[in-house]
Parts: structure tokens; sequence; C-alpha cells
């Protein structure tokens, strides 16, 4: 069900960080994007100008949208954070389940079908074996990861029962910036913005979790794709669900990074020491999280061509740098 040029689509979560560079995208490539966002998380000036701009609830926006000629929806809409999620489950069945549960029941009463979920490689836990493959276990370690494999799981039934197209995508870090969409948030987790803030002068120094790990140089190991390459994946997936089939691909880049790689790129790319400090191993962390990536090029054509480390971290930096004290980071 290839999208035709200036195709309606809608993005849920669209001012978020994912969200907002694949509706950047979109509106390049000449769709007509709705975007739905109760800015919980969101930033309102990451949201493509181009784009319709609805601030509110998901559920009540969309009704609207999916009546008015809508051809696809991509669902970035959720809470993400993993930690949270272990303290406060009942905001992510909720949030993520429940929510998405309705706006598969409105998509249906609109006769749309076709959809692209932002999964997550979190749905396999601690991994057995890696590089990690969609035919690998599933077994979450926590309500986030829980949240998004029954998600997973509920499109797989509708699929099968209703006839709807859906790919879901699942990945690990996504990292870097597309033009003046980057990562901003309120609360921040991810290793490379947090680096990037201790070379702002923003933070005193990275903590690296643990230097003895069984791995090359004694730091974990991740998964790193750029956010662009993402925000194909996301299109190509589109522009090729099959009705009544539900795919599911793992992003990666195939070679992880370890965190101390990280920390030296990000010192060679902003020319800045950044102080590191080793501090003791967190529970749950793996040594090693890859995703491997060869079903989604073999099938979908995917082509990641940015997600080298250096790429992804120059620019980062260049959208760190130029947001400067407007960033949502505190100084600390």
């Amino acid at each position: 069900m290839p999208l035709s040029s200036g195709a309606h689509v809608l993005v849920t979560g669209g001012a978020g960080y994912v969200g907002s560079v694949c509706a950047t995208v979109l509106v390049e490539k000449g769709y007509r994007v709705t975007v739905v966002d109760d800015l919980s998380t969101g930033n309102r000036e990451a949201v493509p100008p181009a784009a319709e701009f609805i601030e509110g609830d998901v559920l009540d926006a969309a009704p609207g949208v999916l009546a008015d000629d809508c051809a696809a929806v991509f669902h970035f809409a959720a809470k993400s954070l993993v930690g949270e999620s272990v303290v406060s489950p009942a905001k992510y069945w909720s949030g993520n389940v429940v929510t998405t549960l309705r706006l598969l029941d409105l998509m249906r009463a609109a006769g749309v079908d076709n959809l692209v979920f932002s999964s997550t490689a979190a749905c396999y836990g601690e991994p057995e074996t890696v590089p990690i493959t969609e035919d690998a276990p599933t077994a979450p370690t926590n309500p986030y990861g829980a949240s998004k494999l029954t998600i997973d799981n509920i499109i797989t039934s509708y699929a099968n029962a209703y006839g709807l197209g859906a790919t879901s995508l699942r990945y690990f870090n996504v990292a870097g910036a597309y033009g003046s969409v980057g990562e901003n948030r309120a609360v921040e987790t991810h290793l490379i913005p947090l680096v990037l803030q201790v070379a702002l002068g923003a933070r005193d120094k990275i903590l690296i979790f643990g230097d003895n790990w069984p791995t090359a140089d004694g730091t974990c190991v991740r998964d790193y794709i750029h956010i662009r390459d993402l925000a194909d994946a996301h299109l190509l997936a589109a522009s090729s669900n099959i009705p009544g089939v539900h795919r599911i691909f793992n992003l990666g880049s195939g070679d992880g990074f370890s965190v101390r790689q990280v920390v030296d790129t990000c010192r060679e790319v902003t020319g800045r020491p950044i102080p590191a400090e080793v501090a003791p191993r967190r529970g749950g962390d793996p040594a090693t999280l890859i995703a491997s990536s060869a079903r989604a090029v073999s099938e979908l054509g995917w082509n990641p061509t940015r997600s080298d480390i250096t790429t992804i971290v120059s620019d980062a930096w260049a959208f760190t740098s130029a947001l400067g004290d407007r960033a949502h980071f505190a100084r600390r």
C-alpha cells in the first residue's frame, strides 16, 4: 500500500525527538502531515512549521484527523523512561497499551489500515546472543519493554483479524540530529547528549558505570543509529505495508560502540576535555547490546548511511552547541 505523494498522515508524539524528525522528513517528501502531541515531554518548536499541529490528547484528536482522508499513522506517542516504568507501571500500561489499543480501534472505525509503530529492542530483555535478530526470545525486564511487546502482540492480532497493514520497528539508542531537530529533554538519560552537556559545561563530568565488563575496553557496548537513518526506515515501512500482515524489523548498526569510544569521540569532535569518572556497575546492565538490521536491509531496502559514531556525534554536537542556553537541561 504505497503512500501517494501528498497523502495525509498522522504522526502521534510528533513533538518528541524521533517523531519530530520523522514528521520533518515526511513534510520534505511532500506529505500532508498532522502532528498530535500533548507536549508533556515534547517540544513545540520541534514540530515542522509546515505540519498542522494539534496540542492535546491523541485519542481526543485522532477521530477528526483520521476522518480527513488519512492514509497512514506513525505512532510515536508513548511513555519511555525505563526507571519510571518500574516505579509507576500503571502509567505505562495505561499510557502505552490502553492508548494504542483505543487508537487502533479509531483507525478501524475510520478505515485507516496503514500503521508504523515505534517499538523497542527492549522487548528482548537481556539477549542470549548478539547481534539480536527478530527471532530472538522476547523477555523484557521492565514494564516499558513489556508494554511495547504487548502492543506488538495486539498489532499482530489486529492484522490477522481486521486486515491492518503494520510494521513495528525495534531499536535501541537513537542519536544525532537532523538540522534544527535533536535531543532536548527535560529528563535526559541517553549517553551522547549527557556527554555533550559535559562538553558545554552544563554537567561537571560523565559517569562510566563499570570498566571491567567482558568487552574490548572494559566498558559497556551499545548500538547507535542516526536519527535521520531511523526516519528513513519509518517511511520505507509505511510505503510497503501489506494488508493483513504485521512485520517486525530490528534497526541497529550491527557493530556497537563502547561507552569509552563514545566519550573519546565526543572529545575529538568537540575539542573539549570532558571529564569522566568510573562508577560502580548498575544492576541489570548487560555488557553488550547490538541489534541486527539485516532483515530491514534485505526486505525494506533500508540503507543507513549516517550511523557511524563520528557522524552521529558531530550532528548531535552541532545541534546541542547551537541550542546552548535554550536547552532544557539544568546546570549541575
